[in-house]
């Protein structure tokens, strides 16, 4: 007779509760308004990675909107840690996410109006990737979004119809483009190698989110002598690129062999962005 399965634990506004326990009032602002801000840590063995940036991340989103930010770094770090002990989590990711708060349905509220915390992790096994050997594919779609795209909100709707196009393509991704060049992609940021091997990725901006991930593989890579540009690319430059890979805290750094249904880098993963990934992992379980 098997074992019974523990339950799966979230953490609300300092509980820690069954996730079927878990709630949030009706007029919670996050629910109603996409008020709020959200982060996602990767987490590996007993290493969270780049979790005090993404903390910061977090830090600036609610600045942003004018929200207070309801615990301190460590604060935020402790609670991690224990849901990760509680949900016994070996690698997966842990998601946070800030609303304004539970007030009645009005565009406004009270600026006393105490933040709402809801915190859970998620199980997947992000090192052995099937995709990293075998590279994505994507797709490209209209950014459909708004202005303020360097604040990490939870009102995603137009990620969601991006990646529902991409589900419906078969592909892993949707690069989003505003008059031909591309911006990012629906949940992670986007680099090409051009054809003189230099790494070039979009400059940072409130156009695009300022990817945690991004800052950490640029860095690896001046520090392995590669050049790295920060500047638009088009769509036609993409597929014209040596290389091209994303990145996110989930996928960490992944090649991308097809944009479109045209081949990049002969249909598989370039060099560059394989040694990428590696010494990006290297570092990430180091801690």
């Amino acid at each position: 007779m098997s074992a019974p399965v523990a339950p799966r634990i979230a953490y609300v506004n300092g509980r820690y509760l069954p996730l079927a326990e878990a709630t949030l009032p009706i007029m919670d602002r996050g629910f109603l308004f996409g008020d709020g801000i959200y982060e996602v840590t990767a987490v590996l063995g007993d290493h969270f990675v780049d979790n005090e940036p993404h903390l910061a991340r977090l830090d600036r989103s609610l600045k942003a909107i004018g929200i207070r930010n309801p615990h301190t770094i460590p604060e935020w770090t402790a609670i991690q840690r224990e849901l990760v002990r509680q949900n016994d989590l070996k690698q997966g990711t842990v998601y946070t996410e800030v609303t304004r708060g539970t007030y009645e349905r009005e565009f406004t509220c009270p600026d006393d109006v105490a933040p709402n915390v809801v915190m859970f992790t998620q199980a997947k096994n992000l090192l052995a990737n099937p995709m990293a050997e075998t590279g994505a594919a994507v797709i490209t779609v209209d950014d459909l979004r708004w202005a303020r795209r360097d604040i990490k909100s939870v009102a995603l709707l137009a990620q969601v119809l991006a990646k529902f196009e991409a589900k419906r393509a078969g592909v892993a991704e949707a690069v989003m483009l505003e008059d031909g060049v591309v911006t990012e992609g629906a949940s992670s940021t986007f680099f090409i190698v051009s054809s003189a091997g230099v790494l070039v990725t979009r400059a940072l901006s409130n156009s695009v989110l300022p990817g945690v991930t991004r800052s950490s593989v640029m860095r690896l890579a001046r520090e392995t002598g590669l050049q790295v540009e920060e500047r638009p690319f088009t769509r036609q430059e993409m597929l014209a690129a040596r290389e091209v890979f994303y990145t996110s805290a989930s996928s960490f750094v992944m090649p991308v062999v097809a944009v479109d249904g045209e081949k990049i880098s002969g249909g598989r993963p370039g060099p560059i962005t394989k040694k990428l990934r590696a010494i990006y992992l290297e570092e990430a379980q180091k801690g």
